[in-house]
């Protein structure tokens, strides 16, 4: 800025220069130099105070915006990234855990190695789902209206009515359609489906309110039951390493006729005897899929048959690394977790 009166412009070439050595910015405005040019006023005549006095305020005004752009700029911060765990300009700090130190949940470890054993055996992978409706929990898998069986589903329902999964069948009917046209090219449909379920447990050592399941569903024409033992067998053989004798039980689930119990002989780690009770585990239910399920997707029954099982993955990996707690899993315990990493 120009300023007429001269005694104004040298105090505001001082002040000026004054400012860029300054730490404390605003200090500039109880300068000596600025406070003499308003004592100046006083003694000025009349005539030349308006326009000598408005000069003055100019320059403390030219002189506080001079200070508050300097302060934004002393201030400044980089900018963070608000979408990263921790952004680049925020330095560790002790205690805290990096993302370096992290690894893969045992079960999640464990369902890729399963889900990876049914790809190469020819098996698409579904994930089901976390919340699910009525129509596909029971009645699209062979549940009549107000059947006893579904009490043995007992699991969390919202106030609108969607149900929280106690099955992985729940998905059948979704992927039985979704694979149909497989039939129509003379494929099988082979799909795997894991994913989370609930149910109104009480809690121990071998029960959990929330696991984990993987269902498998196989359809094409001339199946049965001996491609199903067959197929779990190998499966099972692969997964714990080692060749298994199996059995199949007579039990009951409203979606397979004939319905069974899958029962493998035990695992050396898991044996507590020689007795016939203690040589056998049931393991998993199973069946040859109920020709209402196959209607209810618009699958011939007469053209075509199959089977579908669904197995806790909890369960495989108990028996596998001989856990003796199922809640383990849930506990976030470092020093349990770490021993899959």
């Amino acid at each position: 800025m120009t300023y007429e009166y001269p005694e104004i412009a040298k105090v505001a070439d001082e002040l000026h220069a004054k400012l860029k050595d300054l730490a404390d910015k605003k200090s500039v405005l109880r300068d000596p130099a600025l406070k003499s040019l308003y004592e100046q006023l006083k003694n000025m005549p009349q005539e030349h105070r308006g326009s000598f006095g408005k000069e003055v305020n100019a320059l403390r005004e030219e002189l506080t915006a001079a200070t508050e752009i300097g302060s934004a700029s002393a201030n400044a911060l980089q900018s963070i990234d608000v979408t990263a765990p921790f952004d680049v300009n925020v330095k560790k700090k002790p205690g805290l855990i990096g993302p370096e130190a992290g690894g893969v949940h045992p079960l999640m470890k464990e369902q890729d190695y399963i889900v990876d054993i049914f790809n190469r055996m020819g098996f698409n992978a579904v994930e089901s789902r976390q919340i699910d409706d009525d129509y596909h929990m029971f009645t699209s898998v062979n549940f009549p209206e107000d059947h006893p069986a579904r009490d043995d589903y007992d699991t969390f329902v919202t106030s609108e009515g969607l149900i929280a999964p106690a099955h992985t069948s729940t998905m059948q009917n979704r992927v039985l359609k979704q694979y149909k046209e497989n039939l129509e090219r003379g494929e099988p449909i082979a799909v795997v489906i894991p994913g989370r379920v609930y149910r109104n447990e009480d809690i121990d050592v071998t029960h959990e309110h929330t696991f984990n399941q993987f269902e498998g569903v196989y359809v094409n024409k001339g199946v049965n039951v001996g491609n199903l033992v067959a197929t779990l067998k190998a499966f099972l053989s692969e997964y714990f390493g080692q060749e298994l004798k199996a059995k199949l039980q007579p039990f009951y689930f409203p979606f397979t006729e004939p319905s069974f119990e899958f029962a493998i002989e035990r695992p050396e780690v898991l044996r507590k005897g020689n007795s016939e009770a203690d040589m056998w585990l049931e393991l998993l239910g199973c069946g040859m899929i109920h020709p209402n399920v196959l209607k209810m997707a618009g699958i011939d029954p007469e053209i075509y048959t199959g089977f579908a099982w669904g197995c806790g993955i909890e369960r495989l990996v108990l028996m596998k690394y001989g856990i003796e707690d199922i809640r383990h899993f849930e506990s976030a315990k470092l020093e349990f977790l770490r021993q899959f990493s």
